[in-house]
């Protein structure tokens, strides 16, 4: 069970605090929420707290697999094997499932297919979505704000860019 206070992942919204929990009657029912203040956009969702686990909420990660994380961003491989269609339902599905892993992973196909071709409005999306998403997470495993969060992750991409240019 979370705890106000705690430091959260929620897929699709990014990272974020829960401020408090509250009560609310809901259809003649008593429910107990979650106040979570999301990085991404400044906004406030509230999750029924029974709700959590099954909307994929997850603690942020520790700063030991963050750093993991930047290192599949730098050394992992892409597979270009894959057409469009392929990639992009590939991909929804590991940003659905909220594993940071899984993530960085789309930001790495993405970013490394960009460097040799254009890529189309989907993906383009994709990979807007997916870097964002991380650079809350680095926020707040980091305790940065947003631009140095966003260098953070710029400075891994940019390496991993340098080795594979011609």
């Amino acid at each position: 069970m979370f705890q106000v206070g705690d430091k959260i992942f929620y897929p699709m919204h990014g990272a974020g605090i829960i401020e408090a929990m509250e009560e609310k009657e809901f259809l003649g029912e008593k429910h107990v929420y979650y106040v979570l203040n999301m990085l991404l956009k400044e906004l406030n969702i509230m999750v029924p707290v029974e709700k959590m686990s099954a909307l994929g909420i997850r603690q942020v990660v520790k700063a030991d697999i963050l750093e993991h994380v930047l290192a599949v961003l730098r050394d992992g491989e892409t597979d270009l094997t894959i057409n469009a269609a392929q990639r992009y339902k590939m991909n929804t599905e590991k940003m659905k499932s909220g594993d940071i892993h899984d993530g960085a992973e789309v930001i790495r196909d993405l970013y490394l297919i960009s460097k040799g071709k254009v890529l189309g409005t989907g993906d383009k999306i994709m990979l807007d979505n997916a870097q964002q998403l991380l650079i809350s997470e680095i926020e707040l495993v980091k305790g940065l704000d947003f631009e140095a969060a966003s260098d953070v992750l710029k400075q891994v991409l940019y390496k991993e860019a340098a080795k594979v240019a011609p």
